[in-house]
């Protein structure tokens, strides 16, 4: 089957490729910003309208504007206007399966949530512009005249993340990470191991009676900050001494957001609400809907953990 994916520079897109082609059965073509020297890849924008001589079986949209921070105006046009133009590519291409990679972040409030499913209520509100841009796709896969699924994966990680716990070991190794703590229990969340996640995509795209939205993650809640420090001792990481609690964090995370937002110059502010609320709030899902369907996660998150951890230890520091 023909597989186009968009985002292929990126860690879901470049990974489900080399899934992809390790699975065989597969004829995939990529596209992202990024210039790379691999063949059956093009760089360019998908923001803006585009064209490619290849005709897929199945479109993966995974290309996206993933950072916790940004402008209004850069993830409007990167994760609405870019979904928007891979649909018209779709439709001039014979209206292909279209695969929308979203977040579970579409979900999330400022409290505990538990056993969220595809029916869990979603907006108005949003718990930053990331979230409410990817629903905002969502909206627009909704209408698409072919066939379609939309995947929400619940924090990726494995060999190759760039996103999820780079920014924390960074911080840790740094000495800047306190130790957030609560007044009641450990937020607990999901997590899914990439190879999991690519699994599921191509579970999802090689059948085509799989359709509509899924909430993916590998079935196995965990105590977040517990497993931070299990990560940290594996990786020689001190653990943090600071203590500070996860209301103080969020006020200071909203003062400092203030700033950068005044001085944008600055970039990146060091901690966001979005951040913090990792450790604050505990996020799960009931994905049985997902498991009926795709099945078990293919890699169980220990063995994903093991092989994140022996990863990073290979990696400069």
């Amino acid at each position: 089957m023909k597989l186009l994916v968009t985002g292929a520079s990126g860690f879901v897109g470049g990974k489900l490729i080399e899934r992809a082609r390790a699975v065989g059965g597969w004829e995939t073509f990529g596209v992202g910003r990024r210039p790379l020297p691999n063949r059956d890849y093009a760089s360019l924008d998908v923001s803006r309208p585009f064209s490619l001589n290849f005709d897929p079986e199945v479109v993966v949209h995974a290309a996206a504007r993933s950072s916790p921070w940004g402008s209004r105006a850069e993830f409007l046009r990167h994760n609405v206007e870019g979904t928007r133009h891979v649909i018209d590519f779709c439709a001039r291409h014979g209206r292909p399966k279209l695969i929308y990679i979203s977040s579970s972040s579409v979900f999330y409030r400022n409290v505990h949530q538990f056993d969220l499913r595809e029916t869990s209520p979603i907006g108005p509100g949003f718990v930053n512009i990331y979230a409410e841009t990817k629903f905002g796709g969502e909206e627009l896969v909704r209408r698409y005249a072919g066939p379609w699924a939309i995947l929400r994966p619940r924090a990726v990680f494995g060999p190759g993340d760039t996103v999820l716990f780079p920014r924390i070991l960074r911080a840790a190794r740094a000495g800047r990470l306190p130790y957030f703590t609560t007044d009641g229990p450990p937020a607990v969340g999901d997590l899914i191991y990439i190879d999991s996640l690519s699994d599921y995509i191509l579970r999802t795209a090689r059948d085509p009676a799989i359709t509509g939205d899924f909430n993916l993650t590998n079935a196995e809640p965990i105590p977040i900050m517990a497993l931070l420090l299990e990560i940290f001792r594996e990786l020689g990481i001190p653990a943090p001494r600071r203590k500070l609690p996860v209301h103080r964090a969020l006020a200071l995370a909203g003062a400092i957001e203030a700033v950068y937002r005044a001085l944008p110059f600055l970039g990146e502010p060091p901690i966001t609400r979005f951040g913090v609320g990792v450790f604050a709030y505990s996020k799960t899902f009931d994905v049985r809907k997902a498991l009926a369907a795709l099945g078990p996660p293919s890699v169980p998150l220990r063995e994903g953990i093991a092989r994140f951890v022996a990863w990073q230890r290979a990696q400069p520091v």
